[in-house]
């Protein structure tokens, strides 16, 4: 009876239960969001653009002229800011760190939040416990007033930004990640490999992390516009990335105080971050529908 009963065991190990069928292709399946295409067409202009900022922009991002607030012109296609630097160059190199800020802390929280989320998830009980009742005090911690005290006494650079904001968003992630793991960890496929004698750490890597990829790769979507939002909160508030370092942030800092003179000077930074995280948004709910449809309440 034992070996009879091991063989569709095996025969449920080896298949599996993928959150991705083998039906229609995953660009097919993205591709029907016309939005999520925009998006990514965006995203991809901008990535370009930051990538090849040296070639692209017209002027260094801080050479200094003495044109100072002075409108758009063949010379300044989108003006100069109120030290006479090219407006279009800043932007263009600002573009560089809010996407790295993006993608540097969507990885940190991914990392973290997917080990913290599936120990609480698998193993469950007091080690859930003990995780949930951490996960909810870090909650209560407000991320952007507590990220002003520690730039208040640490030097606010590039790096401080991203582990600051990567250490404080990472709950998020691990709370879908534990959630998926308390609910495929009683599925018949896992339940077949501890018949098999696999150990939890092959459990958890081969068997039920593959299909909570789905679920993860759509939290990491959103989390790099998250990211890219407190990084200009941050920088607008002066304790994210510093001058002469071009930010979004920062040049909206920096243009509150000649709005009335020249409003584009804010105009440009602001539509750009809501232009990025928009495309981010499209982007990430074309990749929840074509990876796995059930994940439409994310």
């Amino acid at each position: 009876m034992q070996a009879t009963d091991a063989l569709p065991s095996a025969e449920v190990l080896r298949r599996g239960e993928r959150a991705v069928g083998r039906g229609e292709p995953l660009w097919r399946r993205f591709a029907r969001n016309r939005l999520a295409l925009v998006g990514l067409a965006v995203l991809l202009l901008m990535v370009l653009g930051a990538i090849g900022a040296p070639l692209v922009a017209p002027y260094d991002p801080n050479a200094i002229s003495y044109d100072f607030l002075a409108p758009p012109s063949p010379q300044h296609p989108l003006g100069t800011d109120d030290v006479g630097r090219d407006e279009l160059s800043r932007l263009i190199y600002a573009s560089r760190i809010s996407l790295t800020v993006g993608v540097a802390v969507s990885i940190l929280t991914v990392a973290i939040g997917t080990l913290v989320g599936a120990l609480a998830g698998y193993y469950g009980g007091r080690v859930d416990a003990w995780i949930c009742g951490g996960i909810n005090v870090l909650l209560s911690i407000p991320l952007i007033p507590l990220a002003m005290v520690l730039g208040a006494f640490l030097k606010t650079t590039l790096l401080f930004v991203v582990l600051i904001l990567g250490f404080l968003s990472w709950t998020g992630v691990a709370r879908i990640v534990r959630a998926e793991f308390l609910s495929l960890k009683e599925r018949e496929f896992v339940l077949a490999a501890r018949l098999l004698g696999a150990s939890d750490w092959r459990i958890i890597t081969g068997h039920i992390l593959p299909n909570v990829v789905p679920s993860i790769i759509v939290a990491a979507t959103l989390q790099v516009a998250s990211a890219i939002l407190a990084e200009s909160a941050l920088s607008y508030l002066g304790y994210g990335i510093q001058p002469p370092t071009a930010s979004w942030g920062n040049m909206l800092q920096n243009a509150q105080r000649f709005f009335r003179i020249n409003p584009m000077l804010a105009i440009y930074p602001g539509a750009l971050i809501s232009l990025t995280v928009i495309s981010i948004n499209f982007v990430g709910d074309g990749l929840r529908d074509a990876l796995d449809p059930r994940l439409r309440h994310l």
